[in-house]
């Protein structure tokens, strides 16, 4: 399956890089082809401009500023994020990354009359998340996990509709241990690991 992981988190030496290294050594051993798109890394603008907004319903137009990130999603049969949860939802950069480059015409079409969207990304067989938490999990749950809805429902009613969903977070991640996080790192590998 050619799966692109999309990783999201400023700090070269964090956790979230030993989860992204974790996840694409997995993915690679598993015979995926995979590719990796670090937004910090390539120095994706997040901001959303007057312009770009005003484009966003128009064909063409809508997909002229991020043409290679659309190149990426479209080429992609599974996604799988990595990203730290800050304020229990996604970081800034993942957010204005979804905003800018999950266009209408290209993931979805514009509703006719009373008619739902139309998922456009029927390509996608795979969506996954792992991510960090600094709160438990029982915590995360009370506010909602924000951050999962938004992959896990919202983007996956533009997949295809058997696609399958992995969720993995590491709760409590400011108290985390050598030991709770080796043993996160050996779980997210065996998950992966079993994917096909």
């Amino acid at each position: 399956m050619r799966i692109l992981v999309v990783y999201s988190h400023p700090v070269p030496e964090s956790f979230n890089a030993a989860v992204r290294d974790t996840a694409l050594e997995a993915l690679r051993r598993g015979g995926h082809d995979v590719k990796l798109l670090d937004l910090y890394a390539e120095g994706f603008d997040p901001v959303m401009q007057a312009q770009e907004r005003r484009d966003y319903h128009t064909q063409d137009l809508n997909e002229d500023p991020v043409r290679d990130q659309i190149a990426l999603i479209q080429w992609a049969e599974g996604l799988l994020f990595v990203y730290p949860t800050w304020w229990y939802g996604l970081p800034a950069m993942l957010k204005g990354w979804l905003d800018r480059v999950w266009v209408p015409h290209v993931t979805f079409s514009m509703p006719e009359g009373n008619q739902p969207i139309r998922p456009l990304m029927t390509h996608v067989r795979f969506l996954g998340a792992v991510t960090t938490c600094g709160a438990p999990w029982w915590w995360s749950k009370v506010v909602g996990e924000p951050g999962r809805r938004t992959i896990l429902r919202g983007i996956r009613a533009l997949c295809a509709k058997r696609c399958r969903t992995f969720w993995l977070a590491h709760y409590k991640m400011d108290a985390s241990t050598d030991v709770t996080r080796k043993a996160f790192l050996s779980q997210l590998q065996k998950k992966l690991g079993r994917m096909r």
